[in-house]
């Protein structure tokens, strides 16, 4: 078991303007704060380290600013979240005193502290490159649904799996649960350099799903069991639910 210190641990946003279904989805209000600044929030109430978020806009950077968090301007030309994060991780901290670094996507403004903290804990064993997080499927429907990644894992205790595949299909076949893949993800900042130096992966292009890359090169990664699927928030239908959770949480 190793300890993980908060000064060695950096929480990085990415936050993209250019979204198709939700324009300038980064600054849409939710109980009075653009969003970005609420996925800040939570990552700040889960005290588990120093927190960026990386931008790819002025007028995002300049909000962000305003709201006392730190904020890096990256590229717009980046092919993924995890190539966004790199940059920004290596323009704040050149020296390399950071040891994690935790990604919490830019659209998940009601995400529970609490999971971001257990995003953490599969990083105690050494062996362990990645760390990220499932849910148990409850409902029907979800175990079809190509939309709803499902992991596929060895157990390694009550609460956690080590990943043997990612996948869109309904999988493993047979009796037993399914698990609901949610994209929080810790790398050790030697995993995370390791995997934006490898090219997509044949089974990352065909199933459309990065963390398939890490697996094909054989590193490990070992995912936290948590109880609840945080909403990420991609259309106007989610919007409004995340500010209904919000303003709920607030009165």
């Amino acid at each position: 078991m190793t300890e993980l210190a908060p000064e060695r641990t950096l929480v990085l946003i990415p936050a993209r303007m250019a979204s198709t279904r939700l324009p300038g989805k980064p600054l849409a209000d939710i109980a009075g704060l653009p969003m970005i600044v609420q996925v800040a929030r939570r990552a700040q109430e889960a005290r588990v380290g120093r927190i960026i978020v990386a931008v790819d806009h002025q007028e995002t950077f300049d909000v962000v600013a305003a709201a006392g968090f730190e904020v890096v301007m990256t590229r717009q030309d980046h092919q993924s979240g995890s190539d966004r994060i790199f940059e920004a991780v290596q323009k704040a901290d050149p020296e390399g005193r950071i040891d994690v670094v935790i990604n919490v996507q830019g659209d998940l403004p009601t995400i529970d502290p609490e999971s971001v903290r257990a995003a953490l804990r599969p990083l105690d064993d050494p062996k362990v490159d990645i760390a990220t997080l499932a849910v148990e499927i409850s409902d029907e429907h979800e175990k079809t649904n190509p939309n709803v990644v499902k992991v596929v894992g060895s157990p390694v205790s009550a609460t956690r799996l080590r990943a043997l595949y990612f996948t869109r299909a309904t999988a493993p076949h047979g009796p037993g649960p399914l698990y609901h893949h949610i994209g929080l993800y810790a790398y050790r900042r030697t995993a995370l350099e390791r995997f934006v130096s490898l090219g997509p992966s044949p089974l990352e292009k065909r199933e459309s799903l990065e963390q398939l890359r890490a697996l094909e090169a054989g590193m490990r990664i070992d995912v936290e069991i948590v109880d609840s699927v945080p909403l990420g928030v991609d259309t106007p239908a989610d919007l409004e639910k995340a500010r209904a959770i919000l303003a709920s949480r607030s009165s």
